[in-house]
């Protein structure tokens, strides 16, 4: 008498791999959010941490730091102060002009650019600058803000108070605000919410602070989706 082994038939099987197909398909878009969370938010206190010790650096070779800063307008003045008073102090990969801005990229891939239009603001890309640049009508606009760049405030200078940031540091753009979170959320014109658009009059600069304040983690209520790359 013949024994049969027991074995799964071709609907048996088809039926398990698309049960498995439904599975990856609810469950890989949540895994790939958490990753891009995860390393969005650890190269943006990454990138804070070593400005800041850069610019530490700097004032050992050139004295205080408002000494030696100056408002520079324009791709030539910036890239002349840049590369003798910050990029030495900086392990780059890559640097140079990106559409009038001043650029650095890191081993990592993310990058930093400098608006061209002052020494202060900076925008730091997680990943490609390509897969994320958008502009307006205003050259100093950098659209995705709060999704892949994010902007940074450079206050060096003892008397320039007024603006709200604290004195000679690199901060999170909003950094130096007396607020609360609901005022880093809800700000009229930096609020980090979900605005379709930014534009020269309303853009959620103050994402990069709220993720500073949770501890350099995306809050689960973040209005964003990050991506670096």
């Amino acid at each position: 008498m013949k024994k049969y082994k027991n074995a799964f038939t071709l609907a048996e099987i088809l039926i398990t791999l698309g049960i498995i197909g439904i599975v990856a398909a609810l469950t890989i878009p949540a895994l790939i959010d958490s990753h891009n969370k995860q390393v969005v938010a650890t190269r943006l206190e990454k990138f804070h941490s070593m400005m800041n010790q850069a610019i530490t650096m700097a004032e050992l070779d050139f004295g205080p730091r408002d000494t030696w800063f100056v408002d520079n307008i324009g791709y030539n003045l910036q890239k002349d102060w840049i590369e003798k008073y910050i990029k030495p102090y900086l392990k780059t990969v890559d640097s140079g002009n990106y559409n009038g801005c001043y650029y650095m990229t890191f081993a990592d891939g993310s990058s930093v650019v400098l608006a061209n239009s002052n020494g202060r603001d900076w925008f730091f890309f997680p990943g490609n600058i390509e897969n994320c640049w958008e502009r307006g009508s205003n050259p100093n606009i950098v659209t995705p803000v709060g999704k892949c760049v994010f902007p940074f405030y450079y206050n060096p200078v003892k008397s320039s108070t007024s603006n709200g940031f604290n004195e000679w540091n690199f901060e999170t753009y909003g950094g130096g605000i007396n607020g609360t979170i609901s005022n880093l959320k809800n700000h009229s014109i930096f609020g980090c919410n979900n605005r379709s658009k930014a534009s020269t009059s309303s853009w959620p600069a103050y994402c990069t602070r709220l993720i500073q304040v949770n501890g350099w983690k995306i809050p689960d209520d973040y209005p964003f989706r990050v991506k670096y790359r």
